[in-house]
């Protein structure tokens, strides 16, 4: 079987196999709210983080697993690195909070 043709074989074998790739989310904070967080977030998946308001905000986790910086204006991209549930906060706005439930 040529070098080729296995190449071929393996990367359809492997593209059938069930194996999710990676994806991209958005997670927008507008009105001094952080918007939904993914349904179906995975580890190794993309956080995008936007920040849509006038005021400076973070993205931290209570567990301390992630800490983003957001100017206004701008976005941040985090890989999610682990199962499970991660409750987020505003370390300048307090009473700003979500969840993330990541799956394997």
């Amino acid at each position: 079987m040529g070098r080729l043709l296995k190449t071929l074989l393996f990367a359809l074998l492997w593209a059938s196999s069930g194996v999710a790739s990676a994806a991209d989310y958005q997670l927008t904070i507008a009105g001094m709210t952080f918007g939904p967080a993914p349904a179906e977030l995975h580890v190794g998946d993309v956080i995008v983080w936007r920040n849509d308001d006038i005021f400076r905000h973070t993205a931290t986790a209570r567990d301390n697993s992630f800490d983003v910086d957001l100017p206004p204006k701008s976005e941040a991209r985090m890989t999610v690195g682990r199962v499970g549930t991660v409750d987020f906060y505003c370390r300048f706005h307090r009473a700003m909070t979500g969840k993330l439930d990541v799956r394997p």
